[in-house]
């Protein structure tokens, strides 16, 4: 067994303790109530599975995005909020493992830091890349202003991996490491969802927020590149292992619902219909196809090759439209106890409409990749000024 092997197999072994143990039965009151699941997310730091993706020399488990992405695809199987902030946590772990100081990396190895992406604007919607909220140079501090409109874990977490528009030139943006609690930083209220109930993803506004020099994340003007080289291959997957997660969760709920229901006048049970073995066997063929074109792109990734980025995104169009298929042969098998919440698969139905419209959309993500096809460049000037 080689060593990725090893830490592969060791931190999958943990995770499906924690989910089996933690996450799955805390899943149902996390979505009913709207609370941040406190619990899973502590278990996981315990377990050391915050620091899956941070390096060993800082106490982490130095596991490569394909393990991550079979992580955040069990964690979602339990509970799709859990995964959701997991999922942003390990996406502000990867920018700060290339750009950040030791001290703050062995914290979020440690679990003792929990941080998130601060990317979504109101002034620029989808486009994440190009945030309009400003940095203004005041010796060694820097001033924030901003209007979030979206940060996952708004109010849990301890960091914001925050963009703005550089402090000088007309480069793209910069990235910031910014205390959550640092005055003048704001949620705004509660999040009050259709799905992800558990995901605290509220606006955040900033109005002459000081933050050091030093909370830097890269060279001024320097963001867009770390957001395109890091960001988004690490969220693209991620998000689409979410995704995975929910269809295996939703066909799981699905069988256990056809094989346990019965015809009691007929001596049978829903699973002997050929009509509902033929929406359970689409079911399974759809999420089988996600699941291997997934773990075929983070290989991609993890190996450097040249169709990376083109399966990149094609793994998180993929999932994020074909779980909206697999879900709705969910509700359409459990038919009306699916309605009344006790087969559970209406919470991934819920869960599952998220990923199609988290930046780079669906929509965008086919320009993209049609762009690629057509030997384009995924940006035209006028995006990435």
């Amino acid at each position: 067994m080689t060593e990725n092997s090893k830490i592969r197999n060791d931190a999958l072994t943990a995770i499906e303790r924690v989910a089996t143990e933690v996450i799955a039965p805390a899943a149902a009151t996390v979505d009913q109530s709207g609370a941040f699941p406190e619990a899973s997310i502590d278990a996981l730091g315990k377990a050391g599975l915050l620091g899956l993706i941070s390096a060993p020399e800082v106490g982490g488990l130095g596991a490569d995005l394909g393990t991550a992405v079979r992580a955040i695809e069990r964690i979602a199987r339990a509970c799709g909020s859990t995964a959701m902030t997991t999922t942003m946590h390990y996406c502000g772990t990867a920018v700060v493992e290339a750009h950040g100081d030791e001290a703050t990396r062995r914290e979020l190895a440690s679990g003792t830091r929990f941080t998130t992406l601060a990317f979504s604007e109101s002034g620029s919607r989808s486009h994440f890349w190009a945030p309009v909220s400003t940095a203004t140079a005041e010796g060694d501090m820097v001033r924030l202003d901003a209007r979030k409109s979206w940060i996952t874990s708004a109010s849990r977490a301890t960091d914001y991996v925050w963009s703005s528009r550089p402090t000088a030139g007309s480069e793209a943006s910069t990235l910031w490491l910014v205390p959550a609690n640092a005055e003048g930083i704001a949620p705004q209220g509660q999040f009050h969802g259709m799905g992800l109930r558990g995901n605290d993803s509220t606006p955040v506004v900033a109005e002459g927020a000081k933050v050091s020099v030093s909370k830097r994340l890269g060279d001024d003007g320097a963001g867009f590149g770390i957001m395109m080289q890091t960001v988004l291959p690490t969220f693209s997957l991620l998000i689409a292992a979410g995704a995975l997660g929910l269809m295996s969760g939703a066909l799981e709920r699905t069988v256990q619902h056809a094989g346990g229901t019965k015809f009691e006048h007929l001596q049978s049970n829903l699973a002997s219909l050929p009509t509902i073995r033929a929406q359970v066997a689409r079911m399974s063929v759809l999420t089988d196809m996600v699941r291997t074109l997934l773990y075929d792109a983070a290989d991609a990734v993890t190996n450097g090759r040249e169709d990376a980025m083109l399966r990149v995104l094609q793994a998180k169009a993929s999932a994020g439209e074909t779980a909206l298929t697999v879900v709705d042969h969910a509700m359409r098998v459990c038919g009306g106890a699916a309605f009344r919440g006790d087969v559970a698969v209406d919470r991934y139905f819920r869960d599952a409409r998220a990923a199609n419209v988290m930046a780079p959309t669906t929509d965008q993500l086919y320009d993209f990749i049609g762009r690629a096809v057509c030997g384009l460049p995924l940006f035209d000037a006028a995006d990435d000024a």
